[in-house]
């Protein structure tokens, strides 16, 4: 097609603030803006589609411009659900380009980027369990996915990672493949790339590097959806920052600055968070193999050495999992089940991590149900009470003790925050805005985690209600055919009495007959 024969086009190529047209696609907004140039989103006014197209800058360097053509070899030969996927670039639209490289064109992913996400209030203190569990399976399937074919990613951020509605739900998907690095036959790379926050060590020291530095990116990642914030002194410069953080051991995942301005090191997920008590100390785990510091030994663990990272993560995300708030205490245990377990496994360990026998327990859904001693807890994959839906939250049971007829106030609070704690006791003391922007998201996130548990406990009340509703329903049902055979049996009663009366009424006629005959009788003879 010559030029000539190209579908008319209103102005140039961006600026991508003023409207753009080209035949019946039309330029809407600016999506971002990379180092190599930036992504518009185009709609097609009679079809409705929506493609998203990157255009690379003018002035790239000769390796740059290398690097721009093997993102886009690179995309056009991956087909992954959870890597965007490149699309054809609309007829008439490359002639826009202001020089002689191609546009790339990419499906247009509604929901934004990771980073968006995060930076919502409510994520201040990282995502919910359920989103976090959704994007580590997302990501590891994406990076598995790359890894098999031979290319690492070597810039995971979560700017890289776009989110699309699916039918059930938020599916994450691996974007910018402008640093990708096909391996060679070597497969060991030396170029210094990546955004230098998620950046692994080596890339840092310009060492020769493998896959592995895709793990510590990823591991910082998980690290920073779960918790809202990055794992090793996320503000420092990088000399000091290199300095320090190569002092952490392998079971260090996170190294902080606590209201004092020492470097801290610490082994488990700092609080609060939203994951569950198994979760927490299973990613814990997780992340001390993909956030060693040498990258030999990163991804693996070093009491499984032939369990990749991805195989121990598979074995976490499959946990089927069962939580059960104590109404008594007002704490919530959480037990992995497995498909033969039954309600008496369950009683059994409520016993031991309660003291409520198991006699005296009373297990409730939500509805108001109690659960089926003969059923097991794991059914299907429908199973409200173990739910496979990564987007929600397993459903709480309630557990009662038919000892207490009245339950006193003994609620146990969660402890607070380090940090919320020291501003409580020393609310003058001055902070850096760094500081004071992460301890009030852990006010913020305390409130609404009290707010939750609020919540809960009304959940368990309405659940107990609707119970007790159920009970008085049945009961009003026997009361009523109670006082249906009441009534028959008593109809029954007041026919034999009247039976009984009119036999002896008969009989005493009858005796009465009798005896006046034979004195008769006597009376003739």
């Amino acid at each position: 097609m010559t030029h000539q024969d190209a579908p008319a086009c209103r102005t140039s190529w961006p600026p991508p603030t003023q409207t753009q047209s080209c035949g019946p696609w039309e330029m809407k907004e600016r999506l971002g803006t990379g180092g190599f140039g930036y992504v518009l989103r185009w709609h097609n006014r009679d079809t409705g589609e929506e493609v998203a197209i990157k255009q690379c800058r003018q002035e790239l360097s000769p390796k740059n411009r290398e690097r721009w053509c093997l993102e886009i070899q690179i995309m056009k030969k991956l087909n992954h659900k959870n890597v965007v996927s490149a699309r054809e670039v609309p007829e008439g639209l490359q002639k826009l380009a202001p020089n002689d490289l191609p546009l790339l064109a990419m499906e247009f992913c509604l929901g934004g980027d990771l980073r968006k996400h995060l930076n919502h209030y409510e994520n201040c203190c990282g995502l919910k369990e359920g989103p976090i569990l959704s994007l580590l399976s997302d990501i590891s399937s994406a990076l598995r996915y790359l890894h098999e074919n031979r290319i690492i990613h070597r810039d995971l951020k979560p700017e890289n990672i776009v989110l699309q509605q699916d039918e059930r739900r938020l599916i994450h998907k691996i974007i910018d493949l402008g640093y990708a690095k096909e391996l060679d036959q070597g497969s060991l790379c030396t170029s210094f790339v990546g955004t230098l926050q998620y950046l692994a060590p080596e890339l840092l020291e310009q060492q020769k590097y493998t896959v592995t530095v895709d793990y510590w990116s990823f591991g910082t990642l998980a690290f920073e959806c779960i918790t809202g914030f990055r794992p090793f002194l996320p503000n420092w410069q990088p000399v000091q920052w290199h300095n320090k953080v190569r002092e952490k051991s392998n079971e260090h995942i996170v190294v902080y600055e606590d209201l004092s301005g020492a470097a801290k090191f610490s082994s488990v997920l700092p609080k609060p968070n939203h994951l569950n008590g198994i979760l927490a100390s299973k990613l814990e785990r997780w992340l001390q193999c993909m956030l060693m510091w040498h990258p030999r030994q990163r991804g693996t663990d070093p009491q499984n050495p032939e369990i990749g990272c991805f195989q121990a993560l598979d074995a976490i995300l499959s946990l089927k999992l069962l939580s059960v708030l104590n109404m008594v205490s007002g704490q919530v245990h959480t037990y992995p089940v497995t498909e033969g377990e039954n309600l008496q496994s369950l009683k059994s360990r409520l016993q031991q991590d309660t003291g409520i026998p198991e006699e005296e327990q009373e297990l409730l859904q939500a509805s108001g149900l109690a659960l089926d001693p003969h059923q097991p807890l794991v059914q299907d994959e429908s199973d409200n009470m173990v739910n496979d839906d990564r987007q929600v939250e397993s459903d709480l049971i309630f557990l009662f003790d038919n000892r207490k007829t009245v339950y006193e106030p003994q609620i146990s609070l969660r402890p607070h925050p380090g940090s919320v704690a020291f501003v409580l006791q020393d609310p003058k003391h001055p902070l850096t805005y760094v500081h004071l922007r992460r301890v009030w998201g852990q006010i913020w996130q305390t409130i609404r985690t009290l707010k939750e548990d609020c919540a809960r406990l009304q959940m368990g009340q309405r659940a107990t209600m609707v119970n007790l509703l159920r009970y008085n329903t049945e009961l009003s049902k026997k009361k009523n055919l109670m006082t249906s055979q009441c009534e028959q049996l008593k109809a029954k009663l007041d026919f034999f009495r009247s039976s009984i009366q009119i036999d002896l009424e008969k009989y005493s006629e009858q005796m009465e007959f009798g005896i006046s005959k034979s004195l008769y009788e006597d009376h003739i003879l």
